[in-house]
């Protein structure tokens, strides 16, 4: 499976997507590592095999072994810290802001790419899961690595699209 047999499998009503899936692969602002990256760690944290297939297909050729297992890393460790930090941002108890996570989470200082792709995988996952409390810390150290508003606003085009298409895609399949 690939962008193109996504493509084609979306219904006519989300022509949108076809158009905006089209256009992220084409996109230039960010380097091959950085926009397949985000495609497969959203694709990873999204966990359909549709989507998975289609974007491990096309990142195939463009990402090292690294950077791959560096996207689905960031993906799981996203998938924990996404849940811990957003419920530790929605409880009204300041205290559980002041406790350790006591959570794992070493990819983080070591992800085996250059650290700032993988902040970059990580935000387009936390785009998807929704924790803006993740998001704000991630693109905050995105700046600090000089990443412009663009390159940041790109990853989350991308997780949004991905995710969109998984959307339309799940519902096509019971409907």
């Amino acid at each position: 499976m690939s962008i193109d047999t996504l493509k084609s499998a979306l219904p006519d009503y989300a022509k949108d997507l076809k158009l905006n899936i089209g256009s992220l692969s084409n996109e230039t602002i960010l380097n091959d590592q950085q926009k397949y990256g985000c495609m497969l760690a959203c694709a990873y944290a999204i966990g359909t095999a549709d989507i998975i297939s289609a974007m491990r297909a096309e990142a195939e050729a463009r990402l090292s072994p690294e950077a791959a297992k560096a996207a689905k890393a960031a993906a799981a460790i996203m998938g924990m810290n996404n849940v811990y930090y957003r419920s530790i941002h929605l409880l009204s108890n300041e205290t559980y802001k002041t406790l350790p996570a006591r959570l794992r989470m070493n990819v983080i200082g070591a992800p085996g790419i250059e650290k700032p792709d993988f902040e970059l995988f990580s935000m387009a996952v936390s785009a998807v899961n929704g924790c803006g409390m993740c998001l704000d810390a991630h693109e905050a150290e995105l700046r600090k690595a000089g990443f412009t508003s663009e390159q940041i606003q790109a990853a989350i085009r991308i997780a949004s699209v991905v995710n969109a298409v998984a959307c339309v895609l799940a519902a096509e399949q019971v409907a």
